[in-house]
């Protein structure tokens, strides 16, 4: 059979696949492509789930039809009540702080735990156009996002004397970068037989009719990641589940890139986790004012859930409890622990979470003409969320942090009002400030300073460094090095 026989059949089999749920146009400019371009869009083609094309565009209609529309987020809202909680103050569970932290620290020293690091985002908002964990963000060292939170890692797996495995989600955007720039920084102390990198998947796109899926070029579909939900397949498919499973590992800690204040396997956090018996359980800091853009953390018929605040209508978002409080009072911070159990449950299950809608005008190829100059077209995307796993968890929790300490998310440039790198970094420099005043050190408020987690990662190994009445006068960055 010569080649050009093999890719006419290769080029009928896609049409094929295609027919059934009309989406021919895909291969319009079939005939234009070298070899290498077909492969290409034969590849992203092959990858279309015909069944879940179906699914989707039936959930839109019924959308359209109003089966699913706003006023049902409206009625969840209503029988929306305050999740169970293990508040700031130790109240709303049955076991205390201090047994929390033993059991925290218990696992962590069986070696029970592994780490999910979600870094797939480029700083595109921050305008920095590489993936946001290679930002230079502390305030005196310029320390990246990476090495922040990977030498957080490090300090607790010397504290316990243990290995914790390290897993790495990466976008297509950034996946090669940074797996270059953490091979070439040695994972900045951690071992590599206990690191490894996964990339999640990315999903197509369809135009706002949700007639035709999208093309961002004559050889390319329009695509996109698949949301941090994406992690879930993702762990699985990469072989990173069974990796953990290996290991012994019994429990998950996730986090995010963009968070420098991120309480890395924090031991009360964990044993919060094990201690309820939770199939996930998530950290929360109440909301700074009703109507902050965060996800509301909720019980809604027995069952915990998020709704987005797009979701969440200013009656409910504002509604209080009789003390003057807010009723739906936790921000999800996107920090979770999983058993590892119900991960690799969820992973064998194809609906476990549902995809979301959202709608957006990106620049690809017109739907409906046959012109390859990209225009700006309006287009429905999805992504899945990791946080819809909870409904589906048993005894899932939600434990409060303080925010000054567990919470410094890096989403804006510093033009913007909140959530940007001046104040993360401002975070960052009051934390050790509080941290040195507990240990007994004497620093004023407008002394800059920052403390590595290698040279100490709590109070007592502070007081084992400096002695108490110490006076800090000076700008100082607290490290071995």
């Amino acid at each position: 059979m010569s080649r050009d026989d093999a890719t006419q059949i290769d080029h009928q089999d896609l049409l094929n696949k295609l027919r059934p749920i009309a989406q021919e146009h895909l291969l319009a400019f079939w005939e234009q492509l070298d070899a290498a371009d077909q492969h290409q869009l034969a590849i992203q083609v092959e990858q279309i789930d015909p069944d879940l094309f179906s699914d989707l565009r039936n959930e839109f209609q019924q959308q359209q039809s109003g089966g699913l529309d706003r006023s049902q987020w409206s009625d969840r809202a209503a029988r929306a009540l305050p999740p169970p909680a293990m508040r700031l103050d130790g109240s709303g569970v049955s076991f205390s702080r201090q047994a929390a932290r033993a059991k925290g620290e218990e696992i962590l020293r069986a070696g029970q735990v592994g780490m999910i690091l979600v870094a797939g985002g480029l700083g595109t908002r921050l305008g920095f156009d590489q993936p946001k964990g290679l930002l230079p963000l502390a305030p005196l060292s310029n320390r990246t996002l990476f090495q922040i939170l990977l030498e957080n890692l490090l300090a607790v797996r010397r504290r316990f004397g243990v290995s914790i495995p390290l897993y790495v989600m990466t976008s297509p955007a950034t996946d090669q970068v940074t797996r270059e720039y953490l091979n070439e920084h040695r994972w900045f102390g951690l071992p590599a037989e206990d690191c490894r990198i996964f990339c999640q998947a990315t999903m197509w796109a369809v135009d706002d009719r949700f007639e035709r899926i999208l093309l961002e070029s004559p050889d390319s579909l329009f695509l996109g990641p698949d949301g941090h939900g994406g992690m879930l397949a993702a762990f699985a498919k990469s072989g990173c589940l069974v990796d953990a499973q290996r290991r012994g590992v019994r429990h998950i800690f996730y986090g995010q890139i963009d968070n420098p204040l991120l309480q890395v396997c924090d031991e009360l956090f964990l044993g919060s986790h094990v201690l309820a018996h939770s199939d996930m359980t998530t950290q929360v800091v109440p909301k700074r004012h009703p109507l902050e853009r965060v996800g509301n953390v909720v019980s809604i018929d027995g069952k915990v859930q998020v709704i987005e605040y797009s979701d969440l209508s200013e009656e409910f978002a504002k509604q209080t409890n009789p003390d003057g409080g807010l009723k739906l009072w936790a921000g999800n911070l996107a920090v979770h622990a999983f058993a590892l159990d119900f991960l690799a449950r969820s992973a064998a299950d194809k609906r476990a979470l549902p995809f979301h809608f959202a709608r957006k005008t990106v620049s690809c190829l017109n739907p409906r003409q046959s012109s390859t100059e990209q225009e700006n077209v309006k287009a429905i995307r999805f992504e899945r969320f990791i946080f819809d796993l909870l409904p589906n968890a048993q005894n899932a929790l939600v434990v409060e942090a303080d925010p000054a300490d567990a919470f410094a998310p890096v989403k804006n440039s510093d033009s913007e009002a909140t959530d940007n790198s001046r104040l993360a970094k401002a975070a960052m420099m009051a934390q050790a400030r509080r941290h040195l005043r507990a240990a007994g050190i004497q620093i004023a408020d407008d002394i800059p300073v920052e403390i590595n987690p290698l040279w100490a990662s709590t109070v007592q190994e502070i007081q084992k460094r400096l002695a108490p009445g110490t006076i800090i006068r000076e700008s100082t960055y607290f490290s071995d090095s």
